[in-house]
């Protein structure tokens, strides 16, 4: 008789990783102590056009999680794109052009490496510290497309922006104790995805999804502006007919940059 761990789902942990040297041994503790059968977990890393180390400090860590998953695996894809040195990562200028570069490389990572898992574990590098049930408690809302509310500090605002309803104004820390919320958009530092609905076409548009054209439902009250990447997924997602859902009381922390 099988065990009741040995029947559990099949999770893909998938990471793009871009000059995070730092964070990598951190992340890869956070994976290890993971509540979650090592048989029944995968990971796959993507790091491309990083500045420092990160490509080499990755292969040096695949020993470690191979030895906690059934398999591990790391690529490599440069897009020849870089914010130039000293501006912030979140300046307007350079938003577009970086919010489509992640969403190929997401895309990339996605395609190469989703084998026969049922889940898909979307994590940003640079997320710090989460409960070691995590995992199970995405699962365990039954939901297509959940997330946790990503903050800097326990109890604070939500960092991941990108996780909202009503047009951006309303953001997971501004429904805490309320259980789970629905959401519009969903960002990706730490995004749960049914493995069938990548199967079935959902991805991260490399550009505006929605936008006017006329191809396209220009009025939609919605979606007639169009989103891009992680927004841009949840945009595709409402058009398959699939709700994306928020847990506003479980929070998972971010580096302090």
């Amino acid at each position: 008789m099988s065990s009741p761990e040995s029947v559990l789902p099949r999770v893909l942990i998938l990471t793009p990783v871009k000059g995070a040297a730092r964070f990598l041994p951190g992340y890869v503790e956070l994976i290890e102590q993971l509540d979650w059968p090592a048989d029944r977990l995968s990971v796959g890393l993507l790091e491309g056009d990083s500045r420092d180390d990160s490509f080499a400090v990755a292969e040096a860590l695949l020993p470690r999680l191979r030895q906690r998953t059934r398999r591990a695996e790391l690529f490599q894809r440069h897009f020849g794109f870089n914010i130039p040195a000293g501006v912030p990562r979140w300046a307007p200028a350079f938003q577009l052009m970086r919010r489509a570069v992640l969403a190929r490389a997401r895309n990339h990572l996605l395609f190469r490496a989703l084998d026969d898992e049922d889940w898909v574990l979307w994590i940003d590098v640079d997320v710090i510290d989460y409960p070691s049930d995590v995992l199970r408690q995405l699962l365990a809302t039954g939901f297509d497309i959940v997330v946790p509310n990503c903050v800097k500090r326990p109890g604070g605002k939500t960092f991941d922006e990108n996780n909202w309803t009503a047009e951006g104004t309303v953001t997971l820390s501004d429904r805490r104790g309320s259980g789970a919320m629905r959401l519009d958009a969903v960002g990706g530092t730490m995004l749960l995805v049914r493995a069938d609905l990548h199967r079935d076409g959902l991805v991260f548009p490399s550009f505006p999804y929605g936008v006017a054209s006329s191809r396209i439902r220009s009025r939609h009250p919605v979606w007639g502006k169009g989103e891009i990447e992680t927004e841009g997924l949840s945009a595709m997602a409402a058009d398959m007919g699939i709700q994306c859902w928020g847990l506003p009381d479980l929070e998972i922390i971010h580096a302090d940059e």
